[in-house]
């Protein structure tokens, strides 16, 4: 198993240095291969720029061998070169946008397919705002009001990007709309990082995390409210 990225947004200003130096150096250091997927910048034709931005981005880190993959609709997103892509890279990262479009586009497609084989191989997956976002059971589309079904690779929660600026106002609403979820606040130039997976009492299975960065990751349970910070470790169970 590889591990999990989800940030809180404002990738590439230069700010998220701490986090994805860390996914870099977990997925096998400077040469290794990095794979970016603006799909979720795609809806308003960001998708270039966006890409391009996450190529210097990651190129000023050390990064050698990054690339920016057109995933930017169902068809582009089950496209075997594509695909294959992916399937050799270290490093997968989602960028941030139109998180309903991501979500969608990536579903049961080969590219997502490719990304997950990936992950279980011992790779990366990373994701910032949006792209945090639809890595949850459950997201909320703040375009259109929905609270819809995510990707699941963290079972039982739904992130809020962007805590620390507007993200911290959809709490209160998605604790009514998700009594049983775990909220997850990310900050702005903050990440959390998956460390390792335990096992409790009752034999179900979570990560350990770890948060990076200069802000705060909040979890919203159904009785508290607890944030944590630089360095800090929590579980989601």
């Amino acid at each position: 198993m590889g591990y999990l990225l989800l940030e809180g947004g404002a990738e590439f200003g230069g700010r998220m240095s701490e986090p994805d130096l860390r996914a870099i150096e977990l997925a096998g250091g400077f040469d290794t291969p990095v794979c970016i997927l603006p799909t979720a910048a795609a809806p308003d034709n960001n998708h270039k720029r966006a890409g391009n931005n996450g190529l210097r981005w990651f190129q000023s880190l050390g990064a050698r061998n990054v690339l920016a993959l057109d995933v930017v609709d169902s068809k582009s997103a089950n496209d075997v070169t594509f695909a294959a892509s992916i399937r050799t890279s270290k490093l997968i990262y989602l960028l941030g946008g139109f998180p309903r479009h991501l979500g969608e586009t990536l579903a049961n497609s080969l590219c997502w397919s490719a990304a997950l084989d990936t992950y279980h191989a011992g790779a990366v997956i990373a994701g910032s705002s949006a792209g945090a976002m639809v890595m949850c059971e459950h997201y909320y589309d703040p375009y259109e009001k929905k609270l819809l079904r995510g990707l699941n690779l963290v079972p039982n929660a739904c992130v809020l990007p962007h805590h620390n600026n507007f993200g911290k106002a959809w709490a209160n609403q998605l604790k009514q709309m998700l009594p049983e979820a775990i909220l997850i606040g990310i900050d702005e130039r903050t990440g959390m990082l998956s460390t390792d997976s335990v096992t409790d009492s009752r034999n179900e299975t979570d990560m350990e995390w770890q948060v990076y960065g200069g802000g705060e990751v909040t979890l919203y349970r159904s009785e508290s409210t607890q944030s944590y910070g630089r360095g800090e470790g929590f579980s989601l169970l």
